[in-house]
């Protein structure tokens, strides 16, 4: 059986070029009946390897982050609450079974489709989060504004747009961002190390 599926799998490389073979693929979530894109893509998101468990350091309670990403926010605070903002954490690492429960189950309870769920979260093994990277934030001023598009009029977000990106920080999904994603002005990720710009060298290649 080994052996078939070796040849199949070598008469289909033959056959089709890479982007049909895609089609013949299994689909990359069970569950989740989609393919990926040519760029390597599923419903708007690049693939993303979870964090090892020895690299996260705790920035908040019940948050962690890779631990280049914590130093950098841990100063980014420090440097906002310097100028009087209160940069808060509301989300930070995700394992991606944890990103898994928050794609399906809210998806039924919304009775939303996969594609309108994935404007909103990433499919399980797609989301930044699950990088130890990808950060969001709240005002702590101004608690009724996060998790919202409201965020994008506190001072904690003219703070970061004025001085994330001091701090290897930049936002992921702005408005009309090419990946489809709805606008998220809460949700920041770190750039600050060749594994991190590595991993998000794609998204960044898309966005030029």
């Amino acid at each position: 059986m080994a052996l078939a599926a070796v040849a199949v799998s070598g008469a289909l490389a033959l056959l089709f070029p890479a982007p049909l073979r895609r089609w013949f693929a299994p689909a990359p979530v069970p569950g989740l009946n989609a393919r990926l894109s040519t760029d390597g893509r599923l419903l708007g998101h690049f693939p993303y390897r979870e964090a090892a468990g020895s690299d996260l350091v705790q920035v908040s309670p019940g948050h962690a982050l890779h631990r280049d990403a914590a130093t950098a926010l841990l100063a980014m605070q420090r440097a906002a609450a310097a100028d009087g903002i209160n940069l808060t954490v509301l989300s930070a690492f995700r394992p991606i079974a944890l990103q898994n429960e928050l794609f399906f189950n809210v998806k039924s309870e919304r009775n939303q489709s996969a594609l309108q769920r994935s404007r909103v979260s990433a499919p399980p093994g797609f989301s930044e989060h699950s990088t130890g990277y990808a950060v969001d934030l709240g005002d702590g001023r101004a608690p009724m504004a996060n998790l919202s598009e409201r965020f994008a009029a506190t001072q904690a977000y003219r703070w970061l747009q004025a001085n994330a990106a001091r701090h290897h920080f930049i936002l992921s999904f702005p408005a009309g961002n090419p990946q489809g994603v709805s606008y998220e002005p809460w949700h920041w990720r770190f750039e600050g190390s060749a594994d991190a710009l590595k991993q998000f060298e794609p998204a960044q290649r898309l966005a030029r």
